[in-house]
């Protein structure tokens, strides 16, 4: 993979990554101030703990792609790294999936089921990513130990 790709990749994790981060710094606060109904502000501020393993799930595919760049993504520090995302995205999932039926609470308070499917997406998308972390830190695991048994023969 040439430089250019990974950049990009790169590019795309940090302009995410400072997304999220205008959105903790000025939306959510703004959002707990000025909310008319009470049901909002744990809702809000519960958005706050699963930004934690994000913003390091971000930084190990940062390092992930840095690790492609050198040539080394066949490592045991890729597969650190996809372990790491891995356990992210199944703790951003769970975390979500405890705040469901508060969220469902909120959703029949208001009458707005958008908000329940919006809490659907934010509990579901991180498994699938998990998922898949786990699915290529097992190819690699798998290709490590067959490069390690075919320099053993050699």
């Amino acid at each position: 993979m040439n430089r250019g790709s990974t950049l990009f990749l790169k590019i795309v994790i940090i302009l995410l990554g400072l997304v999220v981060l205008a959105l903790c710094i000025f939306v959510l606060p703004n959002g707990i101030r000025t909310t008319h109904w009470w049901g909002y502000r744990p809702l809000l501020i519960g958005m706050y703990i699963p930004a934690i393993p994000f913003f390091i799930a971000l930084f190990q595919g940062f390092k992930l792609l840095g690790l492609i760049d050198h040539n080394t993504a066949f490592s045991m520090q890729s597969i650190k790294a996809l372990k790491i995302i891995k356990y992210c995205g199944i703790s951003i999932g769970a975390l979500y999936a405890i705040g469901l039926p508060y969220i469902y609470y909120l959703a029949q308070q208001d009458d707005a089921p958008g908000v329940m499917l919006l809490g659907l997406i934010f509990t579901f998308a991180p498994i699938a990513i998990a998922v898949f972390a786990a699915v290529i830190q097992k190819q690699i695991q798998n290709a490590l130990t067959l490069k390690s048994e075919n320099d053993l023969t050699v």
